[in-house]
């Protein structure tokens, strides 16, 4: 083989290792496992740069242009307002206690005639009471007499200690302005002694409000007790009652709870005074002594006053 050639072949030798070492020098930026590509793609968030040409005040042609190239739903201007109903405005079909309750004896004509009048009033009273045991099933009206004396009395407890957070849970929206009338500069002490009666259910209804999935429950338990109660002013003068004088009390409560709400409650709602209750008595209110002026201090003022229209 003659020297040109062996020249030659070198070369060639040479230019293809230059080749084939440059390809080799630059690797590929693709991963190599392509099994988690979107999620490698998800690490990567673009940042939008604000353009400082566009205007500080877009149309609304612009504004709904630019949401539609975002995928957003432009808002909606709501004229109502949410509404959310806690408790009935008032009693519907209120219990009738019948006249001398507590007084009169049942072997008596007047005890016969009340016995007979309950039996006609029980049959829609325990219908209510089956449609409550629809929505809570635990409601029983022997046990639940004894429940609302405990709520009865921790709800006069915390209306004496001005407890209002605690108050509102044992209290509807509707009772509460009424608890809490002339409370706010007066001292009250209240006891509950004992029960001369059982408390027990005497009424019982149910109702809708607005919709008929907003259900309503009333219940009203008849207590009589004896209690003490003493109400003074911020003067620290008694006002009404006493802390010594034990008092035979017959009321008739209604309690209300929201039977469509899950997290609703057993809560005292109103109070029924039927009218052949005797009126209460009456409080006895402190005002400030005015300044009466003295008699001789009048008749100086005013032999002054001739004095001067003489003159």
């Amino acid at each position: 083989m003659s020297s040109w050639r062996v020249s030659r072949l070198f070369c060639d030798l040479t230019q293809k290792s230059f080749s084939t070492s440059s390809v080799n020098a630059f690797k590929s930026n693709k991963h190599f496992l392509p099994k988690f590509k979107k999620l490698r793609a998800m690490k990567v968030v673009r940042v939008e740069v604000p353009s400082f040409d566009e205007k500080t005040q877009p149309t609304s042609e612009e504004i709904r242009t630019k949401m539609k190239e975002r995928g957003l739903v432009p808002p909606r201007m709501w004229q109502e307002k949410p509404v959310f109903i806690a408790s009935t405005g008032g009693i519907f079909e209120p219990y009738v206690p019948p006249e001398g309750d507590g007084k009169i004896s049942p072997v008596t004509l007047g005890g016969a005639k009340q016995s007979l009048l309950k039996v006609g009033k029980k049959g829609t009273s325990l219908l209510a009471i089956r449609k409550i045991k629809s929505y809570d099933e635990d409601f029983d009206s022997s046990d639940f007499a004894d429940e609302a004396q405990e709520i009865y009395i921790n709800m006069h407890h915390s209306l004496a200690e001005k407890d209002e957070e605690k108050l509102h849970n044992l209290v509807t929206e509707h009772a509460f302005p009424s608890v809490t009338a002339n409370t706010d500069k007066n001292r009250i002490r209240w006891s509950f002694i004992k029960s001369l009666e059982p408390p027990r259910v005497v009424h019982a209804r149910v109702t809708n409000v607005m919709t008929d999935d907003n259900v309503f429950g009333q219940v009203t338990v008849r207590f009589h007790s004896q209690q003490t109660l003493a109400v003074y002013d911020r003067f620290g003068r008694l006002m009404h009652g006493s802390e010594i004088t034990v008092k035979d009390v017959l009321e008739y409560v209604v309690f209300e709870k929201h039977l469509s709400n899950q997290y609703g409650v057993w809560r005292v709602h109103d109070k029924i005074i039927p009218n052949w209750m005797p009126p209460k008595e009456p409080t006895y209110r402190t005002y400030i002594k005015p300044t009466v002026p003295v008699v001789e201090d009048i008749a100086v003022d005013t032999q002054i006053k001739e004095n001067e229209t003489v003159a």
